[in-house]
């Protein structure tokens, strides 16, 4: 199976871009803050700023920029699930793939029935930031994962069909000197920051090798 099956987007510094996409990875950007990607030919991911969101500037954003992937905001309220569908569509003018992201746990089981089959359903990964109280086995559809430990979203993907992911835990590692071994994160036996980043990296590709978008393993 390709490794590049499912897609990962990375969003910080040209350094960090410039690393991940030796392997594989695709830039992303947060619509608020462009200018680390304004020198590449075309945008992976457009994420958002959730604290203080405008869909003006993002779909302005998303107008320029024609990402391969954006997100929504996410759907805290039942309520406003048409309002953000209809934002959805809007940004689907511009992006290959809109990702909708349901939190409210009154969504748990219309997913499928309420979220049209043509956006991507977005699970937030917990943290100590957030997450989503709605259960991993609810997410039916094509699923990217946003954010949390590279681990955490390998596991999650054995019960999701997982088509892309967002992560940039690794980069805050790298700062002190950690990176991601393929289970945990410990310090680099040889440190530099730049070293922990391509480390990384390349052990978060070999963690998704041997997924087949269904759950399943190869053998």
């Amino acid at each position: 199976m390709r490794e590049n099956r499912v897609i990962k987007f990375v969003a910080h510094s040209r350094t960090v871009l410039s690393i991940a996409m030796q392997y594989g990875w695709k830039p992303g950007a947060r619509y608020t803050n462009l200018r680390d990607i304004r020198h590449l030919a075309t945008l992976g991911f457009l994420d958002i700023e959730w604290k203080n969101y405008s869909f003006d500037r993002h779909l302005e954003a998303a107008r320029n920029f024609r990402p391969m992937m954006t997100v929504a905001r996410d759907v805290l309220d039942i309520r406003e699930l048409d309002v953000i569908l209809h934002e959805a569509s809007l940004l689907a003018r511009y992006s290959r793939s809109v990702v909708v992201v349901p939190k409210d746990p009154r969504l748990r089981d219309k997913l499928e029935k309420l979220i049209p089959p043509e956006f991507v359903l977005g699970y937030s990964v917990p943290t100590r930031y957030g997450g989503t109280r709605i259960p991993a086995r609810a997410f039916k559809g094509r699923v990217h994962l946003l954010g949390g430990r590279p681990d955490v979203q390998r596991c999650l993907a054995d019960t999701m069909n997982v088509i892309s992911i967002d992560c940039n835990r690794f980069t805050l590692d790298a700062a002190f000197g950690d990176y991601f071994d393929g289970e945990i994160f410990r310090p680099h036996p040889l440190g530099g920051y730049q070293r922990c980043l391509r480390d990384s990296v390349l052990n978060i590709n070999r963690l998704w090798r041997t997924y087949n978008r269904q759950g399943e393993t190869r053998t």
